[in-house]
C-alpha cells in the first residue's frame, strides 16, 4: 500500500462517520505518516474526539482517551510499579500511554508536571518508570485537543511542550450541507461514542502505516526546495511584528510535512505547493507575535500568509 492509497482509503472510510473536514483529515493523515503529533483546537461539538476514534480505527490502532484535569498525575500516564502481596515482588501496571494512538482530551486543563511527563513520550518515544526506561509501542501518534475560548482553570501549554507537536490544526464549524449530513448520520442511528464494523471498518493495519512512514522519506528534495523552505523558516524571524520566528527544528518539522504532504498526493518528488499546504499548521503555534501586533488583529496564519507571498517561489 503507498501513502496516497493509504490517505484515500482513510479518508473514504472517515467520510462515512465524518461530514466535511477532509482538510483537517489530510493534515492529520500526513502527520500520522510523518511520525509527529497533532493538536487539535476548536470549541466543543466539532467531533475532535470521533476524529482521532475514527483514524485509529480506520488504520487498524490501539486507541485510549485520557482526560486530562487538574489532578492527573504523571504516573496516570505512564503507569505505575505496584507491590504484590502475594508473590512479594513489585508487578508493573502500564499506562493509558503504552498505546498507538493516544487521545489527550483538553490537553491544557492538567498541571505542567503532567505535561512534562508526556513531553518525554512524545519526544523520545518512551517513558521512565521508578528509573527504568520502557519503549512505546510503534507506530505512536498523540492527539491532544484544547479549547480555544475557556482559559478558567487551564494550564496554557509552554512554548517548549507546543513545539513538540508537528501540526497544530484548527477544526472550524461545517458548511450548512456538511451539518444537514451530520443530522441525517444521526438520525440514521450512528453513535458516535461506539463505532460499530457497520460505520467504520479498518482499511489498513499498523504494519502499513509503518511502511507508509519509511516510504515518505524517498520523496526526492531538489536543493532549491531546501533552500526554499530555509528562507521561510528565516523570513519569520526577521518580521517585526514577530517576537519569536521559526527555529531550526520547525524547518525540519515543515520539509517533513510538505514530503508526507507529496506523498499522500501520489508524488515522489517536493513542488512549492506541498511546502504551502503544511506551511499553516506546522508554524502556526510556532511563532509568538508582538503585543502590539495582537491588539492590531494580527495572527500568525496572517504572517505565514505575508510570508509567503514575499519568499520568492523556486522553479
Amino acid at each position: 500500500m503507498t501513502p496516497f492509497q493509504l490517505a484515500n482509503d482513510v479518508q473514504a472510510q472517515l467520510a462515512r462517520v465524518i461530514q466535511g473536514q477532509e482538510a483537517v483529515i489530510r493534515q492529520m493523515v500526513a502527520c500520522l505518516l510523518a511520525r509527529g503529533h497533532v493538536l487539535l483546537e476548536g470549541v466543543p461539538g466539532l467531533a475532535k474526539t470521533l476524529l482521532a476514534k475514527a483514524l485509529a480505527k480506520a488504520v487498524g490502532a490501539e486507541c485510549r482517551r485520557v482526560q486530562f484535569t487538574p489532578d492527573l498525575m504523571p504516573s496516570d500516564l505512564s503507569g505505575v510499579n505496584v507491590f504484590n502481596l502475594h508473590t512479594g515482588q513489585f508487578q508493573l501496571h502500564l499506562g493509558p500511554v503504552f498505546t498507538n494512538l493516544l487521545l489527550a482530551d483538553e490537553i491544557n486543563r492538567t498541571s505542567p508536571k503532567t505535561q512534562a511527563a508526556l513531553l518525554q513520550a512524545m519526544e523520545e518515544r518512551q517513558v521512565n518508570i521508578d528509573g527504568t526506561d520502557h519503549r512505546l509501542p510503534e507506530p505512536f501518534f498523540v492527539m491532544a485537543t484544547q479549547n480555544p475560548i475557556e482559559h478558567e482553570g487551564t494550564y496554557p501549554l509552554p512554548q517548549a511542550q507546543l513545539d513538540r507537536f508537528l501540526m497544530k490544526v484548527l477544526v472550524d464549524y461545517p458548511d450548512e450541507e456538511q451539518e444537514v449530513g451530520i443530522l441525517r448520520l444521526h438520525h440514521a442511528g450512528l453513535d458516535p461514542h461506539q463505532l460499530t464494523e457497520r460505520d467504520l471498518a479498518p482499511v489498513a493495519s499498523v504494519e502499513q502505516v509503518e511502511a507508509c512512514a519509511v516510504a515518505i522519506r524517498q520523496v526526492t528534495v531538489e536543493d532549491g526546495m531546501l533552500r526554499y523552505v530555509a528562507a521561510l523558516a528565516r523570513e519569520t524571524r526577521r518580521l517585526p511584528r514577530v517576537l519569536l520566528g521559526a527555529s531550526p527544528r520547525a524547518g525540519a518539522a515543515l520539509l517533513t510535512c510538505a514530503k508526507a504532504m507529496a506523498a499522500i498526493t501520489d508524488r515522489e518528488f517536493l513542488v512549492p505547493d506541498d511546502v504551502k499546504a503544511v506551511a499553516k499548521p506546522v508554524l502556526r503555534h510556532r511563532l509568538i507575535l508582538q503585543p502590539e501586533a495582537e491588539l492590531e488583529g494580527l495572527t500568525p496564519d496572517r504572517i505565514i500568509e505575508a510570508v509567503l507571498g514575499q519568499v520568492p517561489v523556486p522553479r
